[in-house]
């Protein structure tokens, strides 16, 4: 009965991961962007999907200064195989230096690859209210990456669905 009862079992948890119930992989996402990026809330949002129950990392690709050219000159480099999201943050920098975005560029190429994206647009972080905002009004404090990573948390969350 006892040897009954433990192949049972033994089925039952291999169906069970068999049909995507139990994993232990860790979920890859990536954040990619400008010096918004290059900041703490890549690992205020890990904690926070941690919190949610998520196993998962979120690796930080951001680059101060960077343009959407530059993101996908690195984009192989910078987003691994493996990669199940990745949060596109084009920021203003190519604004600012009058260079044509490569944002749509960017997105196909991880489309291709079977990666979702979330876009972390420029909207996103203005919407942090001013006390939250360095004196450039471009970049936040610390409390402000927090409130960051809380606003895509949910969109993040969504994807990893």
């Amino acid at each position: 009965m006892l040897r009954s009862n433990v192949v049972w079992l033994c089925v039952a948890l291999i169906g069970f991961a068999f049909l995507g119930g139990a994993t232990c992989a860790t979920a890859q996402i990536v954040a990619l962007g400008a010096s918004n990026t290059a900041s703490e809330y890549p690992a205020e949002l890990e904690k926070m999907l941690r919190a949610k129950g998520q196993n998962v990392h979120v690796a930080n690709a951001g680059v101060s200064g960077d343009t959407t050219g530059g993101m996908l000159a690195r984009l192989d480099s910078a987003v691994p195989s493996g990669t199940r999201v990745v949060i596109l943050q084009p920021g203003a920098n190519d604004r600012r230096r009058g260079e044509a975005s490569s944002t749509a560029e960017i997105v196909a190429r991880l489309q291709q690859r079977g990666i979702k994206v979330v876009m972390l647009g420029n909207a996103m972080i203005g919407a942090i209210p001013p006390q939250f905002h360095r004196p450039d009004r471009i970049h936040l404090t610390p409390e402000g990456y927090r409130l960051l990573a809380a606003a895509v948390l949910p969109r993040v969350l969504a994807a990893l669905r």
